[in-house]
């Protein structure tokens, strides 16, 4: 219990370890430094088994959202210097697990976890992802989220056209409400989005494909407009099934802890130490998709992931945590 209250104070609720220790003191309770951060750095190791075994599910999935978040780590040839690490972060909407990946690269090699990927596999437009998609065997799925901030950025400099725009990726935003409202099957929701999206996507890209000649194409207009053209394609894939999402947002909130966390404690010690808060991140992302307690949890894993048989191992993912309680 005392390791899960350690954890989730730090990586749940953003306190570094140095402040519970000082927590810890006023309460007439001395712990070295050393003791509470061997105390997590223990505590995390014990995760590694249920990680090793998410790992191997993500890479299974067929339908995976991804991004990737940087994170500043001591271990650096310099002295004093930090390496800039990345959090290269996918979340399965199918079955809403996330999973942390850090690497030491923001280039190809970070997204090792993609290397036999198949499947539909959605992103922004960074490049790696956009090498990955267009393999044979995966899908791509641009984000909606990600052309509309673009033509936000263009209303200072063409208000009209960014409206026109943006009035129209408000009626595709307004198709997927009115499906969760209804509660759709994927069924019923591919055939909502044939029947109500697929027209507006279609005056859309006529729309821009005839704006884009009058547009300069360093202007932001033009470039909110060429981002999107390039990216068609992608940006109308989901379509294909209604289980997809139109937007990249849930991965999103999953890498939102990370940012806040950033702001609390800096950087990570080290590379490993890296790895290891990516291990918990990417539980507590999944129990926060799951309305789990990550204490309640938390502490039943360290309980019984030592005992428990290899083979059983997934009975310990949030999603099949019984004693569910509202955050």
């Amino acid at each position: 219990g005392l390791l899960a209250s350690i954890l989730v104070d730090k990586y749940q609720d953003h306190l570094p370890l140095y402040r519970q220790k000082q927590r810890f003191a006023r309460e007439n309770i001395p712990i070295a430094s050393s003791t509470i951060e061997g105390w997590a750095k223990q505590a995390l190791e014990r995760l590694e088994p249920l990680y090793q075994q998410l790992l191997f599910d993500t890479k299974a999935k067929g339908y995976l959202q991804a991004d990737e978040t940087p994170i500043k780590v001591l271990d650096s040839g310099k002295k004093g210097a930090c390496h800039q690490g990345y959090y290269w972060v996918y979340h399965s909407p199918l079955d809403k697990t996330v999973l942390f990946d850090y690497r030491p690269t923001r280039g190809a090699a970070g997204a090792a976890l993609l290397n036999k990927f198949k499947g539909y596999l959605q992103s922004d437009g960074y490049a790696v992802y956009e090498k990955i998609g267009a393999r044979q065997d995966v899908v791509h799925l641009a984000c909606w989220a990600h052309a509309r901030r673009e033509f936000e950025k263009a209303l200072g400099n063409d208000a009209k056209r960014a409206g026109i725009a943006l009035l129209y990726i408000q009626q595709l935003y307004a198709v997927e409400r009115s499906a969760r409202e209804a509660d759709m099957d994927a069924a019923a929701i591919k055939q909502l989005r044939l029947d109500k999206s697929l027209p507006l996507l279609n005056q859309m890209g006529k729309w821009l494909v005839e704006e884009v000649k009058h547009a300069l194409p360093k202007s932001q207009i033009g470039k909110a407009m060429n981002y999107s053209i390039a990216r068609w394609d992608a940006l109308s894939a989901y379509l294909y099934d209604g289980e997809l999402q139109i937007d990249n947002n849930l991965v999103e909130n999953a890498i939102r802890p990370v940012a806040l966390g950033r702001k609390n404690y800096l950087f990570a010690g080290s590379h490993e130490a890296a790895q290891r808060a990516a291990m918990i991140y990417s539980f507590f992302a999944s129990c926060k998709k799951h309305g789990v307690n990550p204490y309640q949890w938390l502490k039943h894993t360290l309980e019984n992931i030592m005992s428990i048989n290899h083979k059983n191992l997934r009975e310990l993912y949030p999603q099949n945590f019984k004693d569910k309680s509202n955050m």
